[in-house]
């Protein structure tokens, strides 16, 4: 079965970091981009970040753009996405998923296949 472990959420203060990240297993990791997705309370679920298979290619929202940085590292199946300059507006609970590549549409979760759990980050004022 694929599977998508996402960890590393937890409360924060308005500025701070934090580290997400999302282990997959079940499946050939390195042949799949990710992308991370969160969903605050009331809101649709928005593309954050993506990540092609190599880590060659990134891409950001507008919103976490220059805050946020997303990374791979193949050997250990795992997808980090270190979050900075944390924002009160960052609240949401984050995902991860597969993808088999990051396109013009990376945002639209119609693009994704497999979906981790969610982890929630909460940043405090």
């Amino acid at each position: 079965d694929v599977q998508l472990q996402a960890s590393g959420g937890g409360l924060v203060q308005f500025g701070g970091s934090l580290r997400l990240s999302c282990v997959g297993s079940g499946f050939t990791f390195d042949d799949w981009a990710i992308g991370w997705f969160r969903q605050a309370p009331g809101k649709e679920r928005e593309g954050v970040s993506c990540i092609s298979t190599t880590g060659d290619s990134t891409y950001y929202a507008d919103s976490v753009k220059g805050r946020f940085t997303i990374s791979r590292d193949n050997a250990k199946d795992t997808v980090s996405l270190q979050m900075g300059s944390l924002k009160p507006e960052d609240t949401a609970v984050y995902y991860c998923a597969t993808t088999a590549y990051c396109g013009f549409t990376w945002y639209r979760q119609s693009e994704y296949e497999d979906w981790g759990q969610g982890t929630l980050v909460t940043v405090s004022s």
